[in-house]
């Protein structure tokens, strides 16, 4: 059964759907999308189990893969562009390879079609550091966190999730539980038979490992019309750190 995922939207023109990676919402994308809401109806999705969209016991790539087309039939949209982030890249990619047809062009940021092993351990162990019934505020919870995550810039992206629920006590956006669950299956690869025809554009970070030499093999062999881009004094969070740049490299591509 299909369910009503939470989005925003803003700017007018053809439709640009954006999903966003694991442990992220589409508030992080909102900066980065008024770069293209002057050609484009951006959409900005959570997808299940993140950010303000329902939660549900069951997760992966299928099901996000049918909450898209379910999305995209809600709202009346027969044809798109769509960007994905890590997470949400697997997820459009996938797509493409299920529903060709509804898409315009695709755009992959930072992540790769094959196998990715766990590698969010020090993520969950900071999440489940946070004691949600014992926390009287964010700076409480971060300092739990910096024991299993030094990294500030990474924190303050996970604490986008805490919220104070309507008793006014602290909760997380996400389903933490069932991605817990399902890490494993977050670095999911895409069926190596798979060739997909869309006009696909490949973002990486310079300073991210996430797509290798070889990666750019597989690339090149399953996405039949693909390019890589490589954007300097970025990592992972491609968008967040060169927003300007990120922005000008995509609108070249989609338009």
């Amino acid at each position: 059964m299909a369910i009503q995922l939470n989005f925003r939207t803003l700017g007018g023109g053809p439709p640009l759907l954006i999903l966003h990676g694991v442990f992220g919402s589409s508030d992080n994308w909102l900066t980065v999308s008024k770069l293209f809401a002057d050609r484009y109806q951006v959409f900005l999705i959570d997808q299940r189990n993140h950010g303000r969209s329902p939660q549900t016991d069951e997760f992966g790539y299928d099901l996000l893969v049918e909450d898209l087309k379910d999305f995209a039939d809600q709202q009346g949209i027969k044809k798109f562009r769509l960007i994905g982030h890590s997470m949400g890249g697997k997820v459009a990619m996938k797509f493409a390879s299920i529903y060709p047809g509804m898409l315009e062009k695709l755009v992959v940021v930072d992540i790769a079609p094959r196998y990715y092993s766990p590698h969010h351990e020090d993520v969950l162990a900071a999440f489940h550091a946070v004691d949600l019934g014992k926390m009287t505020s964010r700076n409480e919870a971060d300092e739990a966190m910096a024991k299993h995550l030094p990294e500030l810039d990474t924190r303050q992206f996970l604490l986008k999730n805490l919220y104070r629920d309507e008793n006014g006590k602290f909760a997380w956006r996400i389903n933490l539980q069932v991605l817990a669950n399902s890490i494993d299956q977050i670095g999911e690869e895409l069926d190596p038979k798979v060739r997909i025809d869309t006009p696909t554009l490949f973002i990486r970070g310079e300073k991210s490992r996430y797509i290798s030499e070889l990666d750019e093999v597989q690339i090149k062999n399953q996405f039949t019309h693909s390019q890589l881009i490589t954007i300097e004094n970025a990592g992972h969070w491609v968008q967040a750190e060169q927003p300007a740049l990120f922005a000008e490299v995509v609108n070249q591509f989609l338009k």
